[in-house]
């Protein structure tokens, strides 16, 4: 254990609940590049994984163990500013708008009460007003909520899902980006959601698949092994945490995300520097910096509904984050 050990917890299975597992991949501590362990914690959190990752012999999930105190992590999220997460806010628009057409064509839903969990600075969810919902959210970081509300005009609930105190039964759809695998205890937050979904609502989330080829042909070297992300899933994995909170998953497909080109090479250039730093000079040079691109690394969208035959019995106990 490192000097930071006490800023440290151990902890079981979110999954399953057991405490049993092997190492995938040991801690490299010394390879720290912050002295607050707290900072990688925000929206663009691109740190390599330094932190030990280890697989549950029970269900096969993967997450960090030992890892960074639960309210050091929050802390982490809710302070601070991010520009280079908001620079993306007009690309981000576009993979929302491609999203919700998918969601609304494979889900049978037009329109409604729409709920986006870790909204950031609000992107979805003006994507989402523009095709007719009727949107809200939630977002740790008190900075980012300002954003949405000065780009926007977006008030968002500057907290969990928790905070937002929601009636129930009374969303069409809850979503959650690139945000599930960054919470402290998803186990927790799945329920509040299936509470909050009217019967036949639909849950959408994405997240990075460390069962997919691309992570599995790059190991260590796969750039979706960050600090930030607490929690790794496979389809296997993501099924089984859907269905044990009474979700019935119905479509996935791997999910693509538009950036731009100059953002996504910064962030590649943490995993191989000498490669990366001549392609982003060229690509300044040609002006190519602000082109959108499309990319895939590994990433899969799920959606799941909650069985119309259900009113809210199952996942209707309260959790916390």
């Amino acid at each position: 254990m490192p000097d930071d050990a006490p800023l440290l917890e151990h902890v079981a299975c979110n999954l399953c609940g057991t405490d049993d597992y092997r190492v995938v991949y040991p801690a490299r501590y010394e390879r720290a590049p912050h002295e607050d362990l707290a900072s990688v914690f925000r929206s663009s959190g691109d740190e390599v994984l330094i932190d030990q990752l280890v697989r549950c012999k029970a269900c096969g999930l993967q997450y960090l163990n030992p890892r960074l105190l639960r309210d050091l992590i929050v802390d982490g999220y809710r302070r601070g500013t991010d520009e280079a997460f908001v620079s993306q806010n007009h690309a981000r628009e576009r993979t929302s708008d491609g999203c919700l057409a998918t969601i609304e064509a494979r889900a049978g839903i037009r329109r409604g009460q729409l709920v986006d969990v870790g909204t950031a600075a609000g992107a979805f969810l003006a994507a989402a007003r523009k095709r007719g919902w009727t949107v809200a959210g939630c977002e740790l970081n008190e900075w980012l909520c300002r954003q949405a509300e000065e780009q926007y005009g977006l008030t968002v609930v500057p907290g969990t899902i928790f905070d937002m105190k929601l009636d129930r039964e009374s969303v069409d759809l809850v979503t959650l980006w690139d945000v599930l695998e960054h919470t402290t205890d998803p186990a927790a937050i799945l329920p509040e959601c299936h509470r909050a979904l009217r019967p036949g609502g639909v849950i959408a989330i994405n997240y990075p698949d460390i069962g997919s080829l691309v992570a599995r042909l790059m190991g260590r070297r796969w750039v979706f092994l960050l600090s930030v992300h607490l929690y790794y899933y496979t389809a296997a994995t993501m099924a089984r945490l859907l269905e044990t909170r009474g979700f019935e998953p119905f479509f996935s497909r791997p999910h693509w995300q538009t950036l731009e080109l100059g953002y996504i090479l910064t962030r590649a250039g943490a995993y191989a520097p000498g490669l990366v730093a001549p392609v982003k000079r060229l690509v300044r040079l040609l002006g190519m910096d602000q082109v959108q691109i499309p990319y895939w690394m590994g990433q899969t969208l799920v959606l799941a509904r909650k069985p119309r035959a259900v009113a809210g019995s199952a996942g209707s106990e309260r959790g916390r984050e």
